[in-house]
C-alpha cells in the first residue's frame, strides 16, 4: 500500500505542471468568436510570440503538438523529391526526420548518437559536398527531449554560412522555448517549431511555426503544403479565422495570454532564463553527488554546456531507474519520464533510463522536493547512490542565483 496523499507532482519533460492561474483563465464559456476579446487576445499573442522567440518576422498558430508542427514546417519548406539533411541528437531528431521522409522527402541524417550535441563541421562538411545545392534545408534539434543534448544554433548557422551553401536552417525548439535562450532573428533561423505544452506551461494542443522572409519565399513553391498547414494566411491574417485554419482554439489563447504574461510581463524572459539555469544546475549536482565513488549513475550528457535546461536525462544502472520511477509514483506522488530512445522496451537496459523534466512552471521547492524523494527512494530500494546530493543541489541553486 502507498503512502501517496497530498498534490502528486507531473516531473516529466512535457506535458509540464500548469499554473493554477492558466487553468483558471483557460476556465471560460465559448465567446464570439467574430469580434470583441477573442480577437484582441489573438493579436496581443501573435505580437508576444514573437517577443519570445526574439523575432520581428512571421508566426503560425496550429491546432496541434510538436509532431503536427514538424509536418506543418516540412509541408512549407519542401516538394516531394526534394533533399533535407537533418542533424539528429536523440530520438526526436530522427522522429522529425522520420516524419518529413514519409512525406516523399529524401532526409540525410548525420547521427550524433544519444549522448552529444550536434557538430557544426559534420553539417558544414555534408553542405560543401553538395555541389549542386539540391539540400533545400538542415533539420536541428534545439534540446533533444529524449536525450537533453542543447545543440549551438549560432555556430550551426555560422558554419552554414561559411559554405555558401543557401539551405534554410529549421529547428525544433519545443522543448527550449521558455528555458533556454533563444534568438531567432540574432541566431539566423529560418524556421522555427514549438508548441505550448513545455515551457509555455500549457495542456498539449497548440503548435507554433515562426518563419523568415526567406522561408516564406520558400514556402510559395513548396510543392506539399496543402490548405491547413499553409503557413503564409496564418502569418499575414487579415480575416481573423485566418489565423487558425478556421474556428479558433479559445480557451487555450486564453491560457497563452496568460501564460505569455507571466513570462514576458511580470517575471521577464531573461530572468526565466535564468531560473531554469538554476534547477537543472541543483538536478546536475545531486547526480555528480550520487555517482561519486564509482556508482552506476551518470547523466546523459557529459558536457555541461551541451545539456538543455528543460530537461535532464540520466542513467541509474541495473534496472534501477525503473524500479526507482515506479517506487516515486508509489510512495511520493512524483512522477518522472521514461528513458525513451536509449534502448527497446523488453531489452534489459531499457530499465536503466529516466528524465527529470524541471521546466516552465517549476521552482526550487519543486525540484529539490523531487531530488529529496528520488534520494529516499535510492535508499528504500538499496540502490547504491553517494552522499550530500541534496545539500549539493540546494548549494547550486544558491550559487547559481
Amino acid at each position: 500500500m502507498g503512502h501517496v496523499s497530498g498534490r502528486t507532482y507531473l516531473a516529466i519533460p512535457g506535458p509540464s505542471v500548469v499554473p493554477d492561474r492558466v487553468l483558471n483563465a483557460m476556465h471560460r464559456a465559448s465567446p464570439n468568436i467574430y469580434e470583441g476579446e477573442i480577437v484582441a487576445i489573438t493579436h496581443a499573442v501573435v505580437a508576444d510570440l514573437k517577443r519570445l522567440v526574439g523575432t520581428d518576422q512571421h508566426v503560425a498558430i496550429y491546432i496541434a503538438n510538436g509532431h503536427g508542427g514538424w509536418e506543418a514546417a516540412s509541408s512549407n519548406m519542401f516538394s516531394r523529391g526534394d533533399r533535407a539533411l537533418c542533424a539528429a541528437t536523440g530520438r526526436f531528431g530522427h522522429g522529425w526526420a522520420e516524419a518529413t521522409r514519409r512525406m516523399g522527402v529524401e532526409v540525410e541524417v548525420l547521427d550524433f548518437g544519444m549522448s552529444a550535441a550536434a557538430d557544426p563541421e559534420r553539417i558544414a562538411a555534408a553542405l560543401r559536398a553538395d555541389a549542386a545545392h539540391a539540400i533545400r534545408a538542415v533539420l536541428v534539434t534545439h534540446v533533444d527531449t529524449a536525450s537533453s543534448a542543447l545543440s549551438d544554433i549560432a555556430a550551426i548557422r555560422a558554419a552554414i554560412d561559411a559554405t555558401g551553401h543557401p539551405a534554410l536552417l529549421a529547428v525544433d525548439a519545443i522543448a527550449s522555448i521558455g528555458c533556454d535562450e533563444l534568438r531567432m532573428d540574432e541566431w539566423g533561423i529560418d524556421v522555427l517549431v514549438g508548441a505550448c505544452q513545455k515551457g509555455l506551461m500549457l495542456p498539449p494542443g497548440l503548435a507554433f511555426v515562426w518563419f523568415s522572409e526567406r522561408a516564406m519565399a520558400r514556402s510559395t513553391v513548396a510543392g506539399l503544403v496543402t490548405p491547413y498547414w499553409d503557413w503564409r494566411p496564418r502569418g499575414t491574417a487579415t480575416e481573423f479565422y485566418q489565423f487558425f485554419g478556421g474556428t479558433a482554439p479559445t480557451a487555450h489563447l486564453h491560457g497563452l495570454r496568460e501564460a505569455l504574461g507571466m513570462i514576458l510581463e511580470e517575471e521577464g524572459l531573461a530572468q526565466v532564463w535564468r531560473r531554469h539555469e538554476a534547477l537543472s544546475r541543483a538536478v546536475w549536482a545531486a547526480f555528480d553527488a550520487w555517482r561519486a565513488g564509482g556508482r552506476d549513475i551518470a547523466l546523459n550528457i557529459a558536457e555541461p554546456g551541451h545539456r538543455g535546461r528543460s530537461v535532464t536525462a540520466a542513467r541509474i544502472g541495473n534496472g534501477g531507474a525503473g524500479r526507482l520511477r515506479r517506487w516515486l509514483e508509489a510512495e511520493a506522488g512524483v512522477t518522472l519520464g521514461i528513458g525513451l530512445g536509449m534502448a527497446l522496451p523488453g531489452e534489459p537496459a531499457y530499465g536503466d533510463f529516466l528524465r527529470i523534466g524541471h521546466m516552465g512552471h517549476a521552482n526550487a521547492h519543486m525540484v529539490l522536493g523531487v531530488l529529496a524523494s528520488m534520494e529516499a527512494g535510492m535508499a528504500a530500494l538499496s540502490i547504491p547512490h553517494g552522499p550530500g546530493a541534496i545539500e549539493a543541489a540546494a548549494a547550486a541553486f544558491a550559487r547559481a542565483t
